[in-house]
């Protein structure tokens, strides 16, 4: 950075010193810059220029002033001073626009219309420019000053009025004023002449070398140059190209010259050219007789071709209905089967179902059965051990013979009968309690198999849940992207069938997924035609089997292995539909397939009739009508099934229901589906909470009761003990020795007793074996009958899922068989045409033969070998002909033909030289641009040269250095200096003071009141404008005013 040096500073005369906070003030407001304008007349050297000074300016509703001005100038410094909003920037933006400068020039906006006041529908700007001595514009005519009026309207339109000095107006034509500033050299847009604030700004504060060197180009002009010498290059450019046509059209000037010299040479050799031309005619007969007779050999070629060809395709058509009635076959032997298997299924349900009742009644009985036998078995061991311990008690009394012991004896059995009844009693309450566990159990059981079967279908409806919530959030996401539906990577693929088709790996991009490219006219019929299409709505199409092998390529980065991936349809791609009236279904009432969809791209249409013939199905939309027209009469021609709006499809003589109850890809109302489908997600989740409580009820009942059989069970066990307990007690009670005597008799008598019930019990327990074996067998008999039909039956469920997928699979086969029918039967009627067409082509020709070989005998009756072919000859006639003719009118005026020939020849050599004075003037031109260029950069480093001597001649003048760099190569310029505002204000003023002869406006927020005082310097101070104050006067303002002021 260059350093101010203060001892060799000395401030110019009759100016004050400038306080050190004023260079403060300079070098730190850095809000609004000074905008500078500099006018000149020319070369002049008087000490006050007489033509091109800006005297006054006026302006009315521009920008955001109501009215400015009139401002008057002087004619060499002026400073316009003011706070931000007074109107400076309004002043320099009006002198730019008033002069004819375009809107963007000024930095204040894009166009004219911009300029015109809020609320207002036109602003006007008066500029006044002095027009006096030897060099004024005009000066007849518009005497002392020109007045340039400008109105622009709101719509940025923009008129002009150029008056004279008495207000006369003398032009409205734009014109006339770039005349008048051309006379004047005022440039307003030559940052030079006008320095707006933000060009300024973008001088000395951009750190772009790049723009400072545009800014020195543009005011040096250098850029005009640069711009004319690309300009003169292009005209050189294009001068050679007519140089090229003027070539060309040499060249057919020469041809056409050569043609009169022919003609000219020509005359004499009209007989030799007429004999010639007989003969050409001889050789054209025969030559048209050739070329007919090589087209009977080809089209009898191609018709032999042809009935092999047709008889191959009446072999294939043979082959492909024996595949096809094989696949029939097929198709109606499995669906046999399965009607069958679903026949003996439902027909064994009711009995599976009574026989499991039955099993369940039979164990029942059975184990009440059993509970009576382990009773009577119980009860008879009882018996048999009190019937011994009578036994062994009697013959002890038999032995005693000891009676003295009769009171003790009597309480004894007095205890012993309390016992007994204690004993029957606890009995009593063990019958009880015993069918109170009964009851119990049988209980837990039922809760059991109630609990089993709720939890399976919690678990069914789990699984359907989970299926509606994928389904849920497959519809949600297809709300941001349709695609979606069809797989949540299905986005992701095409993006990349995009890319590998930009680079050129398909041969023709692959269509699909299919149901993206399908609409239906009825969404009513949208679940109807899903259950149709399935799987194809997710299919791809693709030209050839290269494109399908990208195709897998690029699915195998989407699809992980194992899990399914979308079907690819290889066909040609075609650009027009099939036409399939002839094969197509038709009912009055109910549309196809085909034309309840729009499809707009035909090989989506043509896949789908491939695929699954889609014009001989029918859909209609109510069930029972479907089956009316389906089954109930003959079906409508070429339809071969129908689907109904639930997706029941339906045949001539079977009904299969849908397994789906709405559409996944094709439904138009989404918000619609997604409400639905939440409602049923709400309905299910409300369906598994009713389950769960239920469950949980059923399981706390099984917990309570089985408490409950616990207790009852330790309660059983309790009285169990103390039956025991008093059985025992009575037998030892009875086993004691009794001294006295004891009534043998009695106890005889109870032995006795005691044996009969025995035997009773011992009947009634052998009844109960009897019974409870009968039982068991009748309950083994019946499990084994249920086992047997619940075996058979999923036995049945077990063969028909392959049968099912077996079906699918034979009616895909029964389908590819009859396209493929109909591929060959479209194609051998296709080809029989051809044939046939071939044929009578044939016919024509060999009766055209007939027609030119007596045509041919009768010109020349004795066949001739021809070599050349008949449009050769035919040309050579024409030419001859046309020579002839040409001899013919002009036999006898050699005069004339030369005439011709000379003033082509002179046409030839006159655009020839015309030509070489051209390639003259190209190579002369190429030399002075070189020439000029060398001295464009000549003038450009004098300039350069000039440039940097005035900086840094203005800089040694105030003791200041500074440096100025230019990089024409890389078009840069930089520039470094510590000049602050003050000095640069300094610098300025004495460069005013030095061509007193151009005229400077500066406007600037500053004060100004350091500036000496001279009668050269004008400053004028805009005051703040008040409210609804229309106009802002203004006057010069002198030295002492300003230091009074301060």
């Amino acid at each position: 950075m260059a350093k101010r040096k203060e001892e060799n500073f000395s401030p110019p005369k009759n100016a004050k010193r400038p306080r050190q906070e004023e260079l403060e003030d300079f070098d730190k407001d850095g809000d609004e810059d000074e905008c500078t304008a500099s006018f000149t007349n020319g070369t002049s050297t008087l000490t006050a220029a007489e033509v091109g000074i800006i005297e006054s300016i006026r302006l009315k509703n521009f920008m955001c002033h109501s009215m400015l001005g009139p401002f008057k100038f002087g004619s060499n410094v002026n400073f316009v001073v003011g706070n931000n909003g007074s109107g400076k920037s309004a002043v320099l933006t009006a002198l730019i626009v008033g002069l004819g400068g375009r809107a963007v020039a000024t930095n204040r906006g894009s166009s004219l219309k911009g300029f015109v006041k809020d609320g207002q529908k036109s602003a006007d700007i008066s500029i006044t420019l002095r027009n006096r001595g030897d060099d004024a514009f005009k000066a007849n005519v518009y005497g002392n000053s020109i007045i340039v009026q400008q109105h622009i309207s709101m719509d940025g339109s923009r008129s002009y009025k150029l008056k004279s000095e008495t207000g006369a107006v003398v032009s409205t034509r734009k014109e006339e004023l770039i005349a008048i500033l051309d006379h004047f050299n005022i440039q307003v847009d030559n940052p030079v002449s006008v320095l707006t604030q933000e060009m300024s700004k973008q001088f000395l504060q951009s750190k772009n070398e790049g723009d400072k060197y545009k800014f020195f180009m543009k005011a040096t002009q250098l850029e005009q140059m640069k711009e004319d010498y690309s300009y003169i290059m292009e005209t050189k450019e294009r001068t050679k190209e007519q140089i090229n046509q003027g070539e060309e059209r040499l060249t057919e000037l020469k041809r056409q010259c050569l043609e009169k010299e022919e003609r000219f040479q020509s005359i004499a050799g009209l007989s030799t050219m007429k004999a010639t031309l007989e003969n050409l005619k001889h050789e054209m007969a025969w030559a048209v007789v050739n070329e007919i007779e090589k087209q009977l050999n080809a089209i009898r070629d191609n018709i032999k071709i042809g009935e092999d060809r047709a008889a191959r395709l009446d072999r294939k058509m043979e082959e492909q209905q024996v595949r096809l009635s094989e696949a029939e076959q097929k198709y109606k032997d499995i669906q046999d089967k399965l009607e069958k298997i679903s026949e003996e299924t439902n027909a064994r349900a009711p009995e599976c179902m009574a026989l499991k009742a039955d099993a369940v009644a039979k164990k029942r009985d059975y184990n009440e059965a059993e509970v009576l036998y382990n009773r009577s078995l119980n009860e008879y061991k009882a018996l048999k051990k009190d019937d011994e311990q009578l036994c062994k008690r009697i013959e002890e009394l038999k032995k005693s013979t000891d009676q003295s012991l009769e009171p003790e004896r009597l309480e004894r059995q007095k205890k012993i009968s309390w016992l007994k009844e204690r004993v029957k009693a606890l009995q009593n309450q063990e019958n009880s309690l015993n069918q109170e566990i009964e009851q119990f159990q049988q209980a837990i059981e039922k809760d059991r198999e109630e609990h089993g079967k709720i939890k399976r279908e919690e678990l069914d409806l789990k699984h359907t849940l989970s299926y509606n919530q994928r389904q849920l959030k497959e519809l949600k996401d297809s709300k941001t992207d349709r695609l979606k539906r069809f797989g949540p990577n299905v986005p992701a693929l095409l993006e990349a069938i995009d890319d590998a088709y930009r680079q050129g790996r398909f041969t023709y991009k692959p269509v699909g997924p299919l149901g993206a490219c399908i609409h239906l006219r009825d969404p009513e019929l949208a679940l109807a035609i899903e259950s149709c299409l399935k799987g194809l709505l997710q299919a791809y199409c693709c030209h050839n089997h290269a494109d399908e092998r990208v195709l897998q390529a690029l699915m195998k980065k989407f699809y992980l292995p194992g899990t399914s991936r979308p079907q690819i349809i290889v066909s040609e791609f075609r650009n027009e539909i099939y036409d399939v009236r002839h094969r197509a279904a038709y009912h009055p009432e109910f549309p196809t397939v085909l034309t309840a969809l729009e499809i707009d791209n035909a090989v989506v249409a043509n896949s789908l009739i491939d695929m699954r013939g889609i014009e001989t199905v029918l859909l209609i939309k109510n069930n029972s009508v479907a089956r009316a027209v389906m089954q109930s009469q003959k079906p409508p021609k070429n339809c071969r099934e129908a689907f109904t709006a639930d997706g029941d499809q339906v045949f001539p003589g079977r009904y299969y229901s849908s397994e789906y109850t709405r559409p996944k890809f094709l439904s138009r109302d989404v918000d619609s589906e997604i409400s639905d489908l939440e409602h049923e997600v709400e309905n299910k989740m409300a369906q598994i909470l009713n389950l769960q409580q239920h469950l949980s009820a059923l399981e706390k009942d099984i917990k309570r009761n089985e408490e409950l059989l616990k207790r009852c069970q330790l309660h059983y066990k309790e009285l169990k003990m103390k039956i025991r307990k008093n059985i025992s007690e009575i037998r030892e009670l009875e086993n004691i020795e009794e001294h006295q005597s004891v009534d043998i008799a009695t106890l005889e008598d109870e032995a006795q007793e005691n044996k009969s019930k025995m035997k009773m019990v011992e009947k009634h327990m052998e009844q109960q074996k009897e019974n409870m074996e009968r039982l068991r067998s009748l309950k083994i008999e019946a499990e084994n009958k249920y086992d047997a039909i619940k075996l058979k039956i999923n036995q049945l469920s077990e063969l028909a899922d392959p049968l099912k997928d077996e079906l699918n699979l034979a009616d895909s086969e029964v389908d590819n068989q009859k396209r493929g029918k109909r591929h060959y039967e479209e194609k051998q009627k296709e080809h029989l045409d051809t044939l046939n067409k071939k044929k009578r082509e044939l016919d024509m020709k060999e009766k055209e033969l007939e027609e030119k070989m007596s045509q041919a005998r009768q010109i020349c009756p004795e066949r001739i070998e021809v070599e050349k072919s008949a449009s050769t000859l035919d040309k050579e006639i024409n030419r001859l002909r046309q020579q002839i003719q040409a001899e013919h009118a002009s036999h006898g005026d050699r005069e004339e033909i030369m005439r011709q020939y000379q003033e082509a020849r002179e046409t030839y050599l006159d655009l020839d030289n015309k030509v070489r004075t051209l390639k003259k003037f190209i190579k002369l031109l190429g030399e002075i641009m070189t020439h000029r260029f060398k001295t464009y950069q000549q003038f450009r480093r004098c300039l350069t040269l000039r440039c940097k001597l005035y900086f840094d001649n203005l800089l040694s003048q105030r003791a200041y250095c500074g440096k100025m760099n230019f990089d024409h190569k890389n078009e840069t310029l930089s520039i470094s200096d510590m000049v602050n505002r003050r000095i640069a204000m300094d610098l300025i003023l004495k460069m005013a003071d030095s061509q007193r002869f151009r005229q400077f406006i500066l406007l600037t927020p500053q004060s100004m009141s350091s500036l000496p005082s001279s009668k050269l310097i004008r400053i004028l101070r805009m005051s703040d404008p008040e409210r609804g104050q229309t106009t802002l006067p203004f006057r010069p303002v002198t030295q002492e005013e300003e230091d009074d002021q301060s």
